[in-house]
């Protein structure tokens, strides 16, 4: 499929993955909304590509559907990346048998609102818009691909919330493909592992820390950058045949326990 001409949507777009994957797209003709609650970034890099920035929290049906209908003015919707998401750690249970030091539920179920269920909300509003449009020479008309994580099959001591979002995600790749498959709209999952993005700090230490992190790699040994994460994921969108899948992009790396 051809993104020359065409608009798309990139959630969590104005850092990282999102960021890379936002000016890959433009740099193919796309026009990108950068849909993100970082504004500052999300608005320079906006200017910087050609696209539009639009304030989005992904828990807000609302805020989506502005994403959408900015996309529809800019050209034939054709493409949806959902990249925004977030992280939390914490144990099942707490070391002194109280209640009170189980698990946060609610940062449970936050973590689920954005990562989860907030990848479908967008889904199926930005599909529903997609499904209006005339089929393109390949015979689609449009691409979905979800972010997801290694975790959603490796999760860590502390990672219940984090590996619950991310593996729902797994998990609806190929239904909604299905559902999606009659009106012509393709849907994909990547995996990432261990990626170089501003969540690890700036300076010595961090650089440090990274290198560290990165001995655990198979091959090769250091962290993935978020242009290597992009590039697949402009492939799932532009290659026809890409449907239902979800690729690990992660070094080979197969995470331990801790």
């Amino acid at each position: 499929m051809d993104v020359n001409g065409t608009s798309a949507i990139v959630t969590g777009g104005a850092s990282g993955i999102g960021a890379a994957t936002a000016r890959l797209l433009a740099s193919q003709g796309a026009r990108v909304v950068i849909a993100d609650l970082q504004a500052e970034r999300g608005q320079e890099l906006a200017h910087e590509i050609g696209g539009v920035y639009v304030s989005v929290d992904v828990t807000d049906t609302s805020q989506i559907e502005d994403a959408v209908n900015t996309a529809i003015d800019l050209g034939p919707l054709r493409a949806l990346v959902n990249s925004a998401g977030i992280g939390w750690a914490q144990r099942t249970i707490g070391k002194d048998g109280e209640f009170s030091s189980a698990h946060n539920l609610d940062a449970y179920k936050k973590v689920l609102a954005i990562n989860l269920v907030g990848t479908f909300d967008c889904i199926r509003l930005a599909a529903t818009a997609m499904s209006r449009l005339d089929l393109t020479e390949s015979g689609e008309r449009g691409a979905i691909v979800n972010m997801t994580s290694v975790a959603a099959f490796d999760g860590q001591i502390g990672q219940a919330a984090y590996s619950s979002s991310k593996g729902g995600v797994v998990g609806l790749t190929l239904p909604v493909a299905r559902d999606l498959a009659a009106v012509g709209i393709r849907v994909n999952t990547v995996a990432p592992g261990l990626i170089d993005t501003p969540i690890y700090g700036e300076g010595p230490e961090s650089e440090a820390f990274k290198a560290k992190l990165g001995e655990s790699v198979l091959y090769p040994r250091r962290l993935g950058k978020p242009e290597e994460l992009a590039s697949m994921v402009v492939e799932l969108i532009t290659n026809s045949y890409m449907n239902a899948e979800v690729v690990r992009v992660d070094g080979g790396i197969r995470m331990p326990p801790k």
